[in-house]
C-alpha cells in the first residue's frame, strides 16, 4: 500500500507541461509568457471593453464626432462597474481624439497633395487597430494603442 502513495507508477508517464511555464499559461507573440493577472475574466467587463473599442465604428453612423462621442458614452456608463471597461474605455477615447486629429491634420494637407494619401493611411490604420482592440479586450487581453495621444489618463 505505501508503494502506491510514492509516485507515479511504472510504465505510467506523468503529465506533460509547456517548457519554462506552468502548465496552461496563454503564450503570446513568440511564445512568450503571458501574466495570468493580465486577462480579464468577467465575461461582461470583457464584452462591453470590446463596445467601447468598436464605437469608434460609429464615425460611419455620426460622422466627425460619432468615433469619440460612442466609445465616450459606453465608457462613462460602465466605467464604475468594471475596471477593465474603465481602462480599455480610456484607450480606446484616446486613440479615437488621436486619430480625429491626425485627421484633420491630412485634411488641411490635402491642399498640397499629401494630404489625400494621408488620410486614406489614417482611415485604414484607425480601422485595423481598432479591430485588433476589439478582439484583445474580448479575450481579456489589456491592449495599449500604438500612435496615441493620452488626452484622458
Amino acid at each position: 500500500m505505501e508503494e502506491m502513495n510514492q509516485g507515479p507508477q511504472e510504465g505510467r508517464n506523468p503529465p506533460e507541461q509547456p517548457p519554462g511555464g506552468e502548465q496552461g499559461a496563454p503564450e503570446g507573440p513568440a511564445g512568450i509568457q503571458q501574466d495570468g493577472a493580465a486577462k480579464e475574466a468577467n465575461k461582461d467587463a470583457r464584452m462591453w471593453a470590446m463596445f467601447c473599442h468598436l464605437g469608434g465604428l460609429a464615425i460611419f453612423v455620426i460622422p466627425l464626432v460619432g468615433n469619440i462621442v460612442a466609445p465616450l458614452i459606453i465608457w462613462q456608463i460602465k466605467k464604475d462597474d468594471f475596471p477593465f471597461v474603465d481602462e480599455q474605455g480610456k484607450e480606446a477615447l484616446n486613440f479615437q481624439i488621436s486619430m480625429s486629429i491626425y485627421l484633420l491634420v491630412s485634411a488641411l494637407l490635402s491642399f498640397v497633395c499629401i494630404g489625400v494619401f494621408l488620410f486614406v493611411a489614417v482611415g485604414i490604420v484607425d480601422l485595423v487597430f481598432l479591430l485588433i482592440a476589439a478582439v484583445k479586450a474580448n479575450d481579456g487581453v489589456h491592449y495599449r494603442y500604438p500612435l496615441t495621444i493620452r488626452f484622458v489618463k
